[in-house]
């Protein structure tokens, strides 16, 4: 599943083409999404872009009238293309713009969304309860320990709740937590603020840098100029169980936490 890097890359990638234009045709050739694409969908037809956001792995396209919702779900990917472009299997939407372009959604496995919203975003059920931006000021080691006071779950797990910090997702809670020294199951109530200072710094250096490296390569993901991430090649943890530690040259352990799987070093980070 693309991630808050990929998901960033991709805004990043479709805003210069999309900002300030006009919505021509809005072409669905599969509705049967993660949700259905409801008939309202229709109602940015006309409308003039005005922003293109992202909130947790969520991009919002603005408009006066209201905005798009678009998730990349497991295997979504946007395009920027010539308006004529044939499409191709597993291409289900088209947003035309009257300047000859189009924004291609892709999604072979149709986990993903196109939703229509004409109501403030802090009102919409899959936006009201999100936490806070990780690259955001509200999200501090403060505002985490508040949230982690008296929780016995596993650290990880935590971190990978978006009512806590949005869009930590699997790749980088592995290795924030590695790169802060912290075992994964660890009571998350029971770190102490200096521990999750560390850990905030480093979900924040880990995902600027993912960014900037323009994703992680994923089976499933390309970003919008086609290109896929180069993040990959920096991982420590994830992906590699049961091979060397890039510290301290222990073998790292490979668990089920939560159902995903999480890779840690037992010495580097001792519960």
């Amino acid at each position: 599943m693309p991630e808050l890097p990929e998901v960033e890359v991709t805004r990043q990638g479709i805003s210069p083409y999309l900002i300030e234009q006009t919505v021509s045709e809005l072409i669905v050739r599969n509705s049967s999404l993660r949700w259905p694409v409801p008939d309202v969908a229709q109602n940015i037809v006309g409308q003039r872009i005005n922003n293109v956001r992202r909130r947790a792995k969520y991009l919002l396209i603005d408009t006066h009238a209201g905005m798009t919702i678009v998730h990349l779900g497991m295997s979504g990917s946007l395009r920027i293309l010539p308006r004529n472009t044939p499409a191709e299997k597993h291409d289900h939407i088209d947003l035309v713009l009257e300047n000859g372009r189009m924004l291609r959604f892709n999604d072979p496995r149709r986990f993903g969304a196109w939703l229509w919203y004409e109501l403030p975003e802090d009102a919409h059920p899959l936006l009201s309860k999100l936490g806070p931006e990780p690259l955001s000021a509200a999200f501090s080691p403060q505002q985490l320990q508040a949230a982690l006071k008296g929780k016995k779950k596993a650290i990880k797990l935590c971190l990978m709740d978006n009512h806590i910090v949005v869009g930590v997702g699997n790749i980088y809670a592995n290795e924030a937590l590695f790169a802060a020294g912290i075992h994964p199951q660890a009571e998350a109530g029971s770190i102490g603020i200096e521990q999750l200072t560390v850990l905030v710094t480093e979900v924040k250096q880990i995902l600027a840098h993912a960014i900037k490296q323009g994703g992680t390569t994923l089976k499933d993901f390309t970003n919008a100029d086609g290109k896929p991430g180069y993040f990959a090649q920096k991982l420590h943890v994830y992906g590699r169980g049961n091979e060397t530690c890039t510290q301290c040259g222990n073998i790292l352990s490979e668990i089920k936490l939560g159902q995903r799987t999480t890779v840690f070093c037992g010495i580097c980070q001792q519960r």
